[in-house]
């Protein structure tokens, strides 16, 4: 949320008419945090050049056109003036706030956060409720987390008296989150939220507002299993989505439960632990994707502008490993001091990859022209490489083998090898290279852009001819000690990220690391956290196992209601990743959708598993831009510019080698290419707002 305020205005800029001054708040609106002035996007090269006073002549005019009001930025109906505010959430100050009928009200035993709960005792009649006067419009997700000890309880909303959402709550003594997904208010609308009582007792804690995604996608298919999954998936998901402007607790966890003291959250979502305040670098980056099938663009910005923010030469160029839903501050339980916190190498690159993804979904310019994220990507790149590889020079990033306080070179923290290098970093770099090729081709800079494409090239043929060994299975090299010697066998991270990373040459070489991967996994290798198992159906699409990328998603999907091995946690299915990829899984993965807003255009193909007929997402969001698209096996798709003002180029592809590709019902010469081993046939097709295209092969 952000906004010049003309008080703030007048007292701090106008006295200091310097193009200084011009140049921080035109930084502030070609980085679209908006002065709320509804005609004008953006800020031209000439009005740049003008004198100092002329420009703040403007900029005062347009303080001045806005309404003093906050605007939170996003394309949600939920980004309201004033946040929705659940009084005493947690439960933390007693009843304050609530109505509790006999039979029910506030205790200590067993709060899933803090100090306190509330609790129903078995029977009917018992209720924990509070209403709210709605302070704006607004369409919100409202969530909590309950323990029953029998079945017929209910966590409901009421909008002005009549049920706006229902959940009935299973007989589960330990702790998961339910969530009224949706719920539409207006202004002055009165929200009442309750828990009412079943068969058995209930307890319930720590009740979240969420803002309803600003995009809202709808799957249908010949297999309802998918159908299912993504409508669990994307309400889920959803429920983690913090609402900006509220205050919260901040360094929440395990060992502090009510915090250290609170701060005002901005655009973030979940991602990590449920059971600490904020996010942590390593899911996010898996979640961004995810976010992005959501509409989440302006967390996914925020966030990741908070890990390049902290990635500075006191910190050797690492990020921090987590930060609070403020945006700013470390998470304590991650963070000591610049010399001591969480760092492991595979983030620092991962956040370079997803932050080109998330261009690449939203077309924001932010993301080539805001100075702190491509501060980032060059530091990460470049001196964070070079800081990083004095064990074995090699030009591959190196962890210490101290552990994670000291920068560990693998995700796999449950490994006790000192490792310096490892398959998950390497593979990561070798992306993070790729990503900046193409993030300085959008920003013109070619001659960067070729630079990277070498070092890229250059670093995937290291590893395939030299780093990677000569054998494949267990035999294939996965790591190296700090004593240089090089480890083979099932590493988890250090194992499926090379080939997820597409590092791997494709041939029979990866097919068999892929075959002892799916092996390993489903037997004594498979890793205990089901965060962990959300990697492998993106390790298969990488190279086309469709069968099997869709084997896991629903080995992830189905094993959702069991415990977590964390019990703060929950049930893996409120694990936060959980429910983000696969959402991601369904749109790039099944429906091989790859976006380029900034180009204004995308490519899609097929990569429905054998046993799915078609396939069909409404509104995929691209850009200002949504879509539908169909696929009919792996020979038929449709796609349909539903909504936004832009033409869109589409590549259709289509597996093996056509000669010709029927498009609107009309032949047309096929074009080939090779995508990491694969050969397609594809065809463009601009594709106007309003209007529906096909492309079929024989």
């Amino acid at each position: 949320m952000s906004r010049i305020h003309l008080q703030y205005f007048n007292e701090n800029f106008l006295l200091d008419p310097t193009n200084q001054t011009c140049m921080a708040l035109e930084s502030l609106w070609v980085g679209r945090l908006t002065f709320g002035h509804p005609s004008s996007t953006s800020w031209s090269e000439p009005a740049m050049r003008r004198p100092p006073s002329a420009r703040l002549a403007t900029i005062a005019a347009l303080v001045t056109l806005a309404p003093l009001t906050p605007l939170i930025l996003g394309d949600s109906a939920a980004a309201a003036s004033t946040p929705l505010s659940i009084e005493n959430p947690g439960f933390e100050e007693g009843t304050a706030g609530w109505d509790v009928t006999s039979g029910a009200g506030v205790a200590t035993n067993q709060p899933h956060g803090g100090a306190k709960l509330a609790y129903l005792d078995e029977g009917d009649g018992k209720k924990v409720s509070q209403r709210i006067t709605a302070p704006s419009d607004g369409v919100y997700d409202f969530s909590a987390w309950i323990a029953t000890g029998g079945a017929g309880g209910k966590f409901v909303a009421r909008v002005n008296g009549t049920t706006a959402g229902s959940v009935d709550l299973p007989s589960r003594p330990t702790y998961a989150r339910y969530t009224l997904s949706r719920i539409a208010l207006k202004s002055g609308d009165e929200l009442e939220l309750a828990f009412e009582s079943g068969s058995g007792w209930v307890n319930a804690d720590d009740l979240m507002v969420s803002p309803a995604a600003p995009v809202d996608p709808v799957v249908s298919s010949s297999d309802p299993k998918i159908v299912e999954m993504f409508d669990w998936s994307k309400r889920k998901a959803n429920s983690w989505v913090q609402q900006p402007g509220t205050n919260g607790p901040l360094n929440v966890d395990e060992r502090n439960p009510t915090g250290t003291g609170t701060g005002v959250y901005g655009f973030s979502y979940w991602a990590g632990y449920a059971h600490r305040s904020g996010y942590y670098s390593r899911d996010m980056a898996h979640q961004i994707s995810g976010a992005s099938v959501l509409g989440l663009s302006d967390a996914n910005k925020a966030m990741l502008s908070a890990f390049a923010a902290s990635a500075t030469d006191e910190h050797n160029y690492y990020p921090v490993w987590s930060v609070n839903f403020d945006n700013k501050t470390p998470l304590s339980i991650d963070y000591v001091s610049p010399s001591s916190f969480v760092r492991e190498v595979p983030a620092t690159f991962e956040l370079v990859e997803k932050a080109n993804e998330a261009y690449r979904w939203s077309g924001d310019g932010a993301y080539v022209d805001d100075s702190t994220l491509w501060d980032f990507y060059r530091h990460a790149t470049k001196e964070f490489v070079e800081r990083h590889d004095g064990n074995k020079p090699n030009g591959v990033a190196e962890g210490t083998g101290k552990g994670i306080f000291a920068g560990a070179a693998s995700y796999n923290e449950a490994s006790d090898e000192p490792l310096a290098e490892a398959g998950d970093a390497i593979g990561a770099q070798y992306q993070a290279y790729r990503a900046m090729s193409e993030l300085a081709e959008s920003k013109g800079d070619n001659a960067l852009a070729g630079e990277f494409r070498k070092k890229a090239d250059e670093l995937k043929e290291y590893f395939n001819s030299t780093w990677s060994g000569s054998g494949s299975g267990e035999s294939m090299i996965r790591a190296y000690t700090t004593d240089g010697e090089p480890l083979t066998g099932w590493g988890k991270e250090n194992s499926w990220f090379m080939p997820m990373k597409q590092i791997m040459d494709p041939g029979p070489r990866t097919d068999a690391y892929l075959d002892y991967i799916d092996e390993q996994a489903s037997g004594s290798g498979k890793p205990a956290n089901i965060e962990a198992i959300s990697y492998l159906p993106d390790t298969f699409f990488a190279y086309q196992h469709n069968d099997t990328a869709w084997k896991w998603m629903q080995y992830v999907y189905d094993k959702r209601n069991d415990q977590h091995p964390v019990t703060k946690q929950g049930p893996n299915g409120d694990y936060p990743e959980v429910s983000y990829t696969l959402l991601s899984q369904t749109v790039e993965g099944l429906m091989g959708v790859e976006p380029n807003a900034p180009a204004k255009s995308l490519s899609t193909q097929s990569r429905m598993p054998s046993d799915m007929d078609w396939l069909q997402i409404k509104e995929i969001k691209i850009g200002g831009n949504t879509f539908t698209l169909r696929h009919d096996g792996a020979i038929k798709s449709a796609l349909t510019n539903d909504t936004g003002s832009d033409s869109y180029i589409w590549q259709a592809r289509f597996p093996g080698e056509h000669s010709t590709i029927k498009v609107d019902g009309k032949d047309r010469p096929a074009k080939t290419e090779e995508i990491n081993g694969k050969t397609y046939s594809y065809t463009e097709v601009s594709v106007a707002p309003n209007q529906t295209a096909t492309a079929e092969v024989a």
